[in-house]
């Protein structure tokens, strides 16, 4: 880790995104106590629960984690899995009976309460799992990875289910993935982590409408990265001989100049259209994907762009095609 300098707003769901060895889950694993800290402070409530001096146990933390398995104990049935932790608490069977049913009834698992985890689909032992940690009532929850072990469409429906249990409860959560569809479902905040540090934190719509370095731009949703020489705050001669005129962001003062434009905001087309921020090039690549067609052009100074059109745009493999980049959706880059 790097100086990591987090915080996160009580009752926000925040979203730790990167890729795999940047540091995310060991942040997790920091603020759950797993891992001991070597300098800094992690503190909940204003209290100090990790130091260089010392570090409360994992049990002494009011917190719940959910990991990437569900880790589900196989002979307990789903209502004796949910109510595990509130044993452990030497709650009265009164009180388990009660908090228990209400949780099941929110994460839809009450007709399965007598079931056992072997007797469930993925995403409804991922539901058990959830509903295990929530029903404690932790000052914050703690999720790792998960919904990686489960198929794109369980993947599609949980993400709404997690926001949803999140809206109705609005437990501080720590969220670690590498997917930027679940960060965008889920996530109050985006925290995009690399190398152990903190690239850019924000919501989702700044993340990835704002980005403030060619990394975030890249990792978050499709881009095309044109680099060539500043000519002024806002503008920059690229190396494929053509001016681009940025609507945001700000260029670095010095060194290479780097613009983001996103694939779908470019503009194609087989004729010159547009007086500016244009060029011309050759289609290598052009697939048809139903809803649109995405084409791979070669531009002078030997960079590729990549451009999503409507599908009733034509061109062929080896044609002549003209791009137009939107100065308002060109994005300059400082990093």
């Amino acid at each position: 880790m790097k100086g990591v300098d987090l915080s996160v707003e009580k009752g926000q769901l925040v979203c730790l995104l990167g890729p795999s060895g940047c540091g995310k889950t060991t942040t997790l694993r920091l603020i759950a106590g797993f891992v001991a800290a070597s300098g800094g402070e992690i503190r909940v409530g204003g209290q100090v629960v990790s130091s260089a001096a010392g570090t409360v146990p994992p049990e002494g933390r009011n917190m719940s984690m959910i990991f990437q398995s569900y880790a589900l104990w196989p002979h307990m049935t789903v209502f004796q899995n949910v109510a595990y932790g509130l044993k452990l608490r030497k709650m009265s069977s009164e009180q388990i009976n009660k908090r228990v049913r209400e949780i099941l009834t929110v994460t839809q698992l009450l007709p399965l309460e007598g079931r056992y985890p072997g007797e469930l689909s993925g995403g409804q032992q991922q539901r058990v799992s959830l509903a295990r940690a929530l029903v404690v009532k932790p000052e914050i929850l703690l999720l790792d990875e998960p919904l990686s072990n489960l198929d794109a469409n369980l993947r599609e429906e949980m993400r709404f289910e997690i926001r949803r249990l999140h809206d109705e409860f609005r437990y501080t959560t720590v969220y670690v993935t590498h997917d930027q569809s679940e960060a965008m479902t889920t996530a109050d905040v985006i925290v995009v982590m690399n190398d152990g540090r903190i690239e850019q934190a924000g919501s989702p719509e700044d993340i990835y409408a704002r980005p403030e370095s060619e990394f975030v731009a890249r990792f978050i949703g499709g881009t095309n990265i044109l680099s060539g020489k500043r000519i002024s705050d806002d503008t920059v001669h690229c190396d494929g001989d053509f001016i681009l005129n940025c609507g945001s962001g700000t260029l670095a003062p010095s060194g290479r100049a780097i613009v983001s434009v996103r694939h779908h905001d470019i503009e194609i087309s087989e004729n010159r259209r547009w007086e500016t921020n244009t060029v011309s090039g050759r289609v290598v690549r052009q697939i048809y994907l139903g809803s649109h067609r995405d084409y791979l052009v070669s531009i002078p100074g030997g960079e590729t762009v990549r451009a999503l059109s409507p599908v009733d745009v034509r061109l062929p493999v080896g044609s002549e095609a003209w791009l137009h980049f939107p100065p308002n959706d060109c994005r300059a880059l400082a990093r």
